[in-house]
């Protein structure tokens, strides 16, 4: 069965424009013109993939995306005129799986589609059990956390950074290794994973000086604390 791309643009062309090569590629197409419309499809239709205009009225496609990842864990490619690297940045922390820009050819639209759906396919098939790490519980495939209990509030990339450190204890990361284990093929500057560690150490209660999970390998990066090993629940 051909895989199912909702398409969301407020430009009919290029709603059109993407319409027609991802037929011509193999795939069903769903559309939607604004945001609203984009959530309603989301949950009515569970696409296998969105490809998401960010400059939209009303509800910008950094909202939307923020909207799917409370619900969904469908891959997200952006597909914008917005050039700067924090709109990059802003799009991936926000949950989005690809970022690419206007004008683009659509070869590598077809190509990043097939490598974000191949690696969404790969996470599902090698997710493991709840993490036990210390105080904390994590589940990689509902994407939550919870300390003593209670749920801790993380953003999608924020998800993805403790599931990364809890699935790897002890392992020495560079920035760089950070990156790319979360980020992959995603633009990210390696100093942004200092923000993005300073971020879910704050909401974990991780303290920056004394850290209990993170533990700051100076000069080089990052490790899991060791012994707090996680075990499988």
């Amino acid at each position: 069965m051909a895989e199912r791309i909702l398409v969301v643009d407020d430009e009919d062309a290029i709603v059109e424009f993407v319409e027609i090569n991802l037929r011509r590629a193999g795939y069903d197409v769903l559309k939607a013109f604004n945001g609203e419309e984009a959530l309603r499809k989301v949950r009515a239709e569970a696409p296998d993939l969105v490809v998401l205009d960010v400059m939209m009225p009303e509800m910008d496609g950094f909202q939307v995306c923020q909207e799917i990842r409370r619900f969904s864990t469908v891959p997200v490619i952006m597909l914008t005129a917005r050039s700067e690297d924090k709109d990059k940045i802003t799009g991936l922390d926000t949950g989005a799986d690809a970022y690419l820009v206007k004008p683009f050819n659509p070869d590598e639209l077809i190509a990043w589609i097939q490598a974000v759906i191949r690696r969404a396919s790969t996470r599902r098939e090698e997710s493991p059990a709840r993490i036990i790490f210390g105080d904390l519980s994590i589940d990689p495939v509902a994407r939550k956390v919870w300390r003593d209990g209670k749920p801790v509030e993380l953003s999608p990339r924020e998800t993805d950074l403790m599931i990364f450190f809890a699935s790897n204890p002890g392992r020495i990361f560079t920035r760089a290794e950070v990156r790319r284990g979360v980020w992959g093929d995603e633009f990210l500057e390696e100093r942004s994973v200092d923000v993005h560690v300073r971020r879910l150490r704050e909401k974990i209660g991780d303290d920056a000086l004394e850290p209990r999970y993170i533990i700051t390998v100076w000069g080089t990066g990052y490790k899991a604390n060791p012994e707090i090993a996680p075990d499988r629940g």
